[in-house]
């Protein structure tokens, strides 16, 4: 009995001194007082437009890309062109060695003018024959005999004709000419080389549109919506920068959506046309695509570390006026970089804790101090 007894008087003693604990716990987080100021890292809530921004990597592209070839079998007579030269359109790069074909042209068109005077011939015996056709001199037979024969030769002369042209036209590949504007790359074959026609081994010359030029980059599936309007109504614009030396580039114009979206990544393929005349977006290089598509005016802006995620939703500290703390249910509308826009919670001008909230309790007094540890608005210690 009396063992009993000892034990309920000491758990009743020892509920009446976590009570009291919690009592003066609470007592000292609402009065704030009886310990130090947490130091805090603060920031002010801010009310300002904030574009809608959808960030990517990217790739710059040549806009037209061609690998010239030689389109007939030749050996290169001349080179026209130095590597990296700004080429325009029909400009002479690489001249084959033209005889072969030249006399292939002359032997075409000896045969052409043979097959003319035969025709001419035939027409000519036509003409005599018809004449005594029409005085039934000469049989049926004959005369069809002779209107055949003028019927093949023309044919002839035109099979010929199309000889010559072609001859022509095998000539007119010996002089090899830039089919875009743009630049030229490696040299890779010289003077005195071979060349297939339509060779797959051999390039004569890659040439890169430089201006303008593409930048293609993806973007998540769930954006998808979200461009396409803005694309409809015309507020899409995409800004590139470049990783290397940190220049951007904001008048790209959004030309091209893929039509599916990959399955194995959930991610849509989207191009961006860039006007830039000093080439300072190279093909080939990777860059960072922001693609704007609107703007929230006057939004309610609080950096993204002051906002705090819990199963109760978010929060955020705010510091008062005297000091003290108050934690602060808010809604997230989204967020950008490293800010977070909010619809409700706190206002413009209030001041919201972004570190050291994990001391904090509400009604606890804070102390603003910079990322030196020294408290806002006194002056480090000199060393």
């Amino acid at each position: 009995m009396k063992t009993r007894l000892s034990s309920l008087a000491a758990i009743s003693c020892a509920a009446g001194l976590i009570v009291a604990a919690g009592c003066s716990r609470s007592a000292a987080a609402k009065a704030g007082t009886g310990a130090p100021a947490v130091p805090v890292q603060i920031a002010v809530v801010l009310q300002q437009d904030m574009p809608r921004r959808i960030e990517s990597i990217g790739t710059v592209q040549a806009q037209r890309a061609v690998s010239v070839k030689s389109q007939v079998d030749g050996v290169i007579a001349q080179v026209n062109f130095k590597e990296g030269d700004d080429v325009a359109a029909g400009d002479l790069l690489v001249t084959l060695d033209r005889r072969p074909f030249e006399n292939s042209l002359r032997s075409a068109r000896a045969d052409l003018a043979n097959a003319r005077a035969m025709a001419a011939q035939a027409q000519a015996d036509l003409d005599r024959y018809q004449r005594l056709n029409d005085q039934a001199a000469i049989s049926k037979e004959e005369y069809v005999q002779y209107e055949t024969k003028a019927e093949t030769t023309k044919a002839q002369v035109q099979a010929k004709e199309a000889a010559v042209a072609n001859s022509e036209l095998l000539l007119g590949y010996t002089l090899i000419r830039a089919p875009i504007a743009g630049r030229t790359g490696q040299r890779l074959l010289h003077e005195g080389a071979l060349v297939k026609a339509n060779d797959n081994n051999f390039t004569l010359v890659t040439i890169n549109q430089l201006d303008p030029v593409t930048v293609a980059y993806a973007v998540p599936e769930r954006s998808l919506e979200e461009i396409r309007a803005a694309l409809t109504a015309g507020t899409a614009t995409v800004t590139v920068t470049d990783r290397t030396t940190g220049l951007s580039h904001p008048a790209g114009r959004l030309e091209f959506i893929d039509n599916t979206v990959d399955p194995t990544t959930g991610m849509i393929m989207l191009k961006a046309v860039f006007s830039i005349s000093d080439h300072a977006l190279w093909p080939g290089r990777f860059v960072y695509a922001v693609t704007q598509t609107g703007i929230d005016p006057a939004a309610i802006v609080v950096p993204s570390t002051a906002v705090l995620n819990s199963q109760n939703g978010s929060t955020v500290y705010v510091l008062k006026a005297d000091s003290t703390v108050e934690l602060r249910p808010v809604k997230v509308l989204r967020t950008a970089g490293d800010s977070t826009l909010l619809a409700t919670g706190v206002a413009a001008g209030e001041t919201v804790v972004t570190d050291g909230q994990l001391r904090l309790l509400p009604g606890m007094k804070a102390e603003a101090h910079a990322l030196s540890g020294a408290p806002l608005g006194v002056a480090p210690a000199k060393k």
